[in-house]
């Protein structure tokens, strides 16, 4: 047996109607099903691309100032550009376009609650494609 892809990663939000928002107005994805407890919304699943999803969840204290195992998720993209516009256009705040040391387009947003995104766009010289070290300055 095989890994095959990352299934999901688990976020929590302290509203989940901006995180949706973010994610789904901002980012493109769809909502795969909700999770109910006690009849209320307490969290979601989004469509990430690919069989991939973003699994939210409320949670009620967020600190954006705790050290986490996770430093940030990133999200390849096609037409990294077309990104850029789309975060802007709903209202988030995005960087500016970089080419990595890995020759990866990348920017970075943050979503509602704090965490980093990355997105990258991979070029036929990406280390990603090629196998090639990625050597740091």
């Amino acid at each position: 047996m095989a890994l095959k892809r990352i299934a999901h990663i688990c976020l929590g939000a302290k509203d989940l109607a901006a995180t949706e928002k973010f994610y789904c107005g901002a980012l493109g994805c769809t909502r795969a099903f909700d999770f109910i407890r006690g009849g209320k919304r307490v969290g979601f699943y989004l469509r990430a691309g690919e069989g991939t999803f973003i699994e939210v969840f409320l949670q009620d204290k967020l600190d954006p100032e705790a050290p986490a195992p996770i430093r940030h998720l990133c999200l390849e993209v096609e037409g990294i550009d077309a990104m850029i516009s789309r975060v802007k256009a709903a209202g988030f705040q995005i960087g500016e376009k970089k080419l990595g040391a890995d020759r990866s387009w990348q920017v970075w947003t943050a979503d509602p609650a704090g965490v980093k995104i990355e997105f990258h766009e991979y070029t036929p010289e990406s280390s990603q494609s090629t196998g090639r070290d990625c050597v740091l300055s």
